[in-house]
């Protein structure tokens, strides 16, 4: 028996997902290999975070990536950069009038192709 695979119908995850798993290999960062499986799931797995415990959880000036979506639940008292598959409108209004940056993990990738200094927040 055969095991059926299921592909993204979504071009923009399929094409994510590739650039992910090439750029994990040419800079050997583990980080992106991570992203590329979370991202590779039923889109009901993907994460759902709200910028209160953003705000609890991250220090000041910190780059965390999000595999799924930020919400604007909460506010953020200081500047971070966040990547994230998705944000809603409040949650890139509050980030940026906070001093922070809102970036696509496609903009992140490009940005910081090693994965350094970054953490992953669900």
């Amino acid at each position: 028996m055969s095991k059926i695979q299921y592909k993204k119908t979504d071009p923009r995850i399929a094409t994510l997902v590739e650039d992910l798993r090439v750029k994990s290999r040419d800079n050997g960062a583990l980080i992106w290999k991570d992203i590329a499986g979370r991202l590779e799931r039923s889109k009901k797995s993907y994460a759902t975070v709200n910028l209160s415990h953003i705000n609890r959880n991250v220090a000041e000036n910190e780059t965390i990536l999000v595999p799924g979506k930020v919400l604007g639940a909460g506010t953020v008292n200081y500047p971070i950069v966040v990547g994230a598959f998705n944000f809603s409108d409040g949650a890139r209004a509050k980030i940026t009038d906070a001093g922070g940056e809102c970036l696509t993990i496609e903009e992140l990738l490009a940005k910081n192709p090693a994965g350094s200094n970054m953490r992953i927040i669900r």
